[in-house]
């Protein structure tokens, strides 16, 4: 049986405004990407992602789309698009997009239509709200000068489309098929678990993102996804498609990867979990149980850099935790998912201005919530000011860069032996390399309190999180460290990739 090249692909995540901008205005675009492909393909992944780049008000980043088949003229146009999945494929990279079917921008023609009193059956507009909330805080409910009230489970920006319209359906196939033909490889599906929303539109008791509500998770959403399958299994070239689905269990994101439903899911559990041996075996536990392909993500553009979430408590150990965390990450069965500047450490920017600040969270809470912004700063590919060769000619920006980003750039690290970079150029290598002798399965060894040792076929992987050094299972050969091992000892908060013992 062919193996499809998604189920161990390592795919990296490009927020288009945060990566390389080649017009030199500030912000990230197409043509930026496009040149920074060789990059990329010589850190070793498989495939990239690209958030939204569809024309749109940025309320929310992009993804308050007012256009899904075209190209913001921020980040450049359909030629440039073309121009970036040739050279991608040249390359031997495959280009996945983000659709957004839950929300469009309130700028979209039909919401426009829809304030005029045309096609509203398309998003859901009530003469009454209930108590739902939006997750960017503040109510759920905008009202419209005839009285009525729109639902937006995001931004005011971000209408919600009514799923239980079918035009709503054919426009997104549609939308599906517009790409498909321009080649792109699959999709990254925004707010998966939530188009449809329980009849009659309840007032609820735990709005939780993850929790199963009239609010998420509703079983209808389950037949978009047959839909889309079918489309998808008509194209070529093994397309396929991911959704971001947040739920409360594995069994549950298991409905979502059924033989004729997604190709795969986000395992956001991996993401949550904090630094500690037993609730990663859990999840691992759980995720290889329920599902038959399994995903592994440690950071992306909605959530804090995992380098400082796992410092939380010892900031010290913050980039020696994530380099541990992505070497047993990707000894895992499954694909991998990486999100731009992990690759180079970057932590966290925490210390962003209030006037510098974009994401609609940090405004809607009244500045409560810091919002997503510290996650999206751009990366820096030079030690040079202003802006690190992000933009030429010394643009700023669109966010400002710390000072700090000057250590941590390409530049900085490019053949330094053990820097952060290298430390992945080497680990996706030795994972190509591997890929043939290793089985989709997992055994676990024997290991002491707060570690974790497992096999797979001949890799072993050990995972220090306890509080002192350990001792190696049995092996042949060291094939890759996080960090240095002590005298033949796992340091604490180092993890190795190890060949069996014959």
């Amino acid at each position: 049986m062919d193996i499809p090249w998604w189920r161990d692909a390592v795919v990296y995540e490009i927020y288009v405004r945060s990566f390389a901008d080649a017009s030199g205005d500030g912000v990230g675009d197409l043509a930026g990407i496009r040149e920074r492909l060789p990059y990329l393909r010589r850190l070793g992944v498989d495939a990239i992602w690209l958030t939204p780049f569809y024309p749109s008000p940025m309320a929310d980043g992009g993804y308050d789309v007012a256009d899904y088949r075209g190209v913001d003229p921020m980040f450049g146009s359909l030629d440039d698009f073309d121009a970036l999945v040739t050279q991608a494929h040249e390359l031997g990279l495959r280009v996945l997009v983000d659709v957004v079917p839950n929300h469009s921008s309130s700028a979209h023609p039909w919401f426009q239509e829809a304030l005029r009193g045309v096609g509203r059956d398309r998003y859901i507009f009530r003469d009454h709200t209930n108590n739902w909330k939006s997750t960017f805080s503040g109510p759920a409910w905008t009202q419209t000068p005839d009285g009525q009230y729109y639902l937006h489970l995001f931004a005011p920006e971000q209408p919600d489309f009514n799923w239980r319209n079918r035009e709503v359906h054919e426009e997104f196939l549609d939308v599906l098929r517009f790409w498909l033909e321009r080649g792109v490889d699959g999709f990254r599906i925004d707010v998966a678990m939530g188009l449809y929303k329980a009849e009659g539109l309840p007032d609820v008791g735990d709005q939780s993102f993850t929790s199963v509500s009239p609010v998420w998770g509703q079983p209808e959403v389950h037949g978009v996804y047959r839909e889309w399958r079918r489309l998808l299994d008509s194209y070529p070239g093994e397309r396929m498609a991911v959704g971001e689905v947040w739920t409360d269990d594995a069994e549950d994101l298991a409905r979502y990867v059924r033989p004729d439903e997604l190709h795969q899911s986000f395992n956001f559990a991996w993401l949550e979990a904090p630094w500690s041996a037993t609730a990663f075996r859990k999840v691992i536990d759980d995720t290889l149980a329920a599902v038959p392909y399994a995903t592994w993500v440690l950071s992306n553009h909605d959530v804090v850099r995992h380098r400082t979430r796992y410092g939380t408590d010892d900031p010290g150990a913050g980039l020696a935790r994530a380099r541990a965390a992505l070497l047993t990450m990707l000894a895992l069965p499954g694909s991998a998912y990486l999100y731009q500047g992990e690759e180079l450490g970057l932590p966290e920017v925490t210390d962003l201005p209030d006037d510098a600040r974009q994401d609609p969270i940090f405004f809607r809470s009244k500045g409560e919530l810091p919002g997503r912004d510290g996650c999206r700063v751009p990366i820096p590919w030079t030690v040079d000011p202003p802006s690190h060769e992000f933009s030429p000619g010394g643009v700023e920006p669109w966010l400002p860069q710390p000072e700090s980003f000057a250590e941590l750039s390409v530049e900085k690290q490019e053949g330094v032996a053990d820097s952060t970079l290298e430390f992945y150029r080497r680990a996706l290598a030795l994972r190509r390399a591997l890929a043939g002798e290793i089985p989709y399965t997992l055994e676990w060894l024997d290991s002491p309190e707060g570690v974790l040792f497992f096999t797979r076929g001949p890799l072993i992987c050990a995972l220090n999180c306890g509080t002192g050094p350990v001792h190696l299972p049995e092996h042949t050969e060291v094939l890759l460290t996080s960090g240095p091992l002590k005298r033949g000892l796992l340091p604490q908060d180092t993890a190795v990739w190890l060949r069996h013992a014959s």
